[in-house]
């Protein structure tokens, strides 16, 4: 089982699809820490209940180097070899990243690379888009920037709000999140160019 620690900062919804995806054994890994920058985020909560270590780490009031370091410290103790972000509203260090390079996942309710950053659903409603959905992909140092693992589309109705639309797209999050970590633990993969493919690297051609 792979050792994996989620980031929060609020409810923590894509948090429980993931324990619940590794309770019914479709995600070969064991959370070994639910982390979050609010001391009363409902997740962490919810993590408590279900007897997994859960810990705070406020943000106020520390320089972001700072407050970093002590993320980084907690994820190291617990022996994290991979980071989930879920619902973590901190735009991560090049430092962070660098700590973990290429096995910090997040999931973004867009189609990325559309609409990235706050109120993605928001922004999708305003460029008047017939479709939406959400993008599970590996963290870089830029914003909503990093190579697409998995990706689920859902449509705009007319009469959606960014209420409406957020739920639907949620439902598919809790689908792609667990089948996104999956497929990065459990098969080959490479990253070429901006692109994230699964499978093995082809062999020389034939004849060679």
């Amino acid at each position: 089982m792979t050792p994996i620690a989620v980031l929060l900062s609020g409810r923590g919804s894509n948090f429980l699809a993931l324990h619940a995806a590794v309770e019914r054994g479709e995600v070969p890994a064991e959370i070994v820490l639910v982390l979050s920058n609010v001391a009363d985020a409902p997740g962490l909560a919810k993590a408590r209940e279900l007897g997994l270590t859960a810990v705070a780490i406020p943000h106020q009031g520390l320089p972001r180097r700072a407050h970093e370091e002590k993320v980084i410290a907690a994820l190291r103790q617990a022996g994290a070899e991979w980071v989930c972000l879920a619902g973590y509203m901190r735009l991560l260090s090049a430092e962070l990243v660098a700590s973990f390079p290429r096995r910090i996942v997040n999931v973004h309710p867009s189609l990325l690379p559309a609409f990235p950053g706050l109120d993605p659903q928001g922004q999708a409603l305003a460029h008047g888009v017939k479709v939406s959905g959400c993008t599970v992909h590996l963290v870089d140092e830029g914003l909503d920037s990093g190579p697409i693992a998995v990706q689920r589309t859902v449509p705009v109705l007319d009469g959606d709000k960014t209420h409406t639309l957020a739920a639907r797209i949620l439902k598919q999050e809790h689908q792609a999140y667990p089948e996104a970590l999956k497929r990065l633990l459990t098969e080959p993969w490479r990253v070429e160019g901006r692109r994230l493919l699964f499978g093995p690297p082809p062999g020389p051609p034939e004849g060679e």
